[in-house]
């Protein structure tokens, strides 16, 4: 799960480290008065005006203006706030700015970058910092990788203040900057421990013209199998800024994740999903989506699976790749005879059913007077609906 940054900032804030003073604003109705608390509240007239949405490269896309008084503040969020931004990471479709961050300005001797994820190749948390502040972390990665220096954490001793220290070092920060670079970077691994986070990222982390350390934007992400022990995270979710197949998804208990494919595929099973999106790309086309309807699915929730898929505009073609073991045939097959009945089918429908009760399942998609493609086996149904969709083009 994402979360703003405006929402990033205060789960800082309550861990201890510093941010920027901000106030985030939700609708026009509370603009001005925000803007007019940060200039009151700060020593200084400039502020910066930062669309809220869950993607990168918002600076680069117009979404962040910095401004100097009220007037001036306010003419550059009404430029911001309802338009919709494009950015790099929005594709060209963009995002529609619903939400902004009224903050400070902030006077800005260095701009740094600091991030905490799990390393999975080594299974534990890496700490990376960059002195690339400002730039986005895949492009330093690319160019000069020899700039990220990277410090792995034992779980059993959380980060070590040698560690914080090395990076800090090797940021070139010292003395009072050191020190509170040092800090900074402790409690934010503890941040992101105690929020099960899967991504803490800091870009750019700023050290000011007095030596201070502040988070001037932050990125995170978190791990949704660990959100039922953080209601207080979950209740951030801004359901405006996730795709609606996958809110629809997850209302039914589906693991989906759209992709930007044009094959819909609904199976049984990580494993097997993972191997049918690579089958689909080896016969020369792209998944759609990852879905994964459960080992113990009911009819209702693969009817509420297939209708995803069907409401899908990008879908031209539908492969359900089921192996029964737990999951029964009969009841995918029932599935997709009721959600067609409900929707209707305008793409090609290829199925491969093996296991338990294949027999029965078999028969009812045979009876059901659908247009549905048997297959023998799953390169068999991945090669016919890649056939059929490229067909249907051309």
């Amino acid at each position: 799960m994402k979360i703003h940054e405006y929402q990033a900032k205060q789960l800082l804030g309550r861990h201890g480290l510093p941010v920027p003073l901000g106030i985030p604003v939700l609708g026009a109705d509370s603009l001005e008065q925000a803007i007019q608390e940060v200039i009151g509240a700060s020593k200084s007239q400039t502020v910066a005006v930062k669309a809220q949405i869950h993607a990168g490269g918002r600076g680069k896309g117009g979404g962040v203006k910095v401004a100097k008084g009220v007037e001036v503040a306010r003419l550059a969020a009404g430029q911001i706030l309802g338009q919709r931004l494009v950015t790099h990471q929005t594709g060209p479709e963009g995002r529609v700015v619903k939400r902004l961050l009224i903050e400070e300005g902030v006077s800005i001797a260095r701009e740094l970058y600091a991030g905490i994820l799990v390393d999975r190749g080594c299974s534990r948390v890496v700490v990376m910092v960059s002195a690339a502040g400002g730039m986005e972390i895949e492009e330093v990665a690319a160019r000069a990788p020899e700039a990220i220096v990277k410090e792995h954490v034992d779980p059993a001793l959380g980060l070590a203040p040698f560690q914080a220290r090395k990076l800090s070092y090797a940021l070139g920060l010292t003395g009072t900057a050191a020190r509170n670079a040092t800090s900074f970077l402790q409690k934010l691994y503890q941040a992101f421990v105690a929020l099960d986070a899967s991504l803490v990222e800091v870009n750019p982390l700023v050290v000011t013209s007095d030596e201070r350390v502040l988070a001037l934007d932050c990125k995170m992400t978190f791990d949704d199998n660990a959100l039922h022990r953080h209601p207080e995270v979950a209740a951030l979710r801004d359901l405006d800024e996730e795709d609606p197949s996958e809110t629809e998804a997850r209302a039914h208990d589906l693991s989906f994740i759209k992709l930007d494919g044009s094959i819909g595929c609904m199976v049984n099973g990580a494993g097997l999903a993972m191997a049918t999106m690579d089958i689909i790309k080896h016969f020369g086309s792209s998944p759609a989506n990852f879905l994964d309807v459960g080992g113990g699915a009911t009819q209702e929730k693969v009817t509420a699976a297939f209708k995803i898929l069907t409401a899908d505009p990008d879908v031209r073609g539908i492969f359900v790749n089921i192996f029964g073991g737990i999951m029964k045939c009969d009841v995918i097959a029932s599935g997709i005879v009721g959600a067609v009945a409900e929707v209707g089918l305008h793409v090609p429908l290829v199925v491969r059913l093996a296991g338990t009760n294949v027999e029965q399942g078999t028969k009812i998609l045979a009876e059901s007077g659908l247009p549905i493609t048997a297959a023998s086996d799953m390169a068999d149904g991945a090669r016919k609906v890649v056939e059929l969709v490229k067909r249907q083009v051309s």
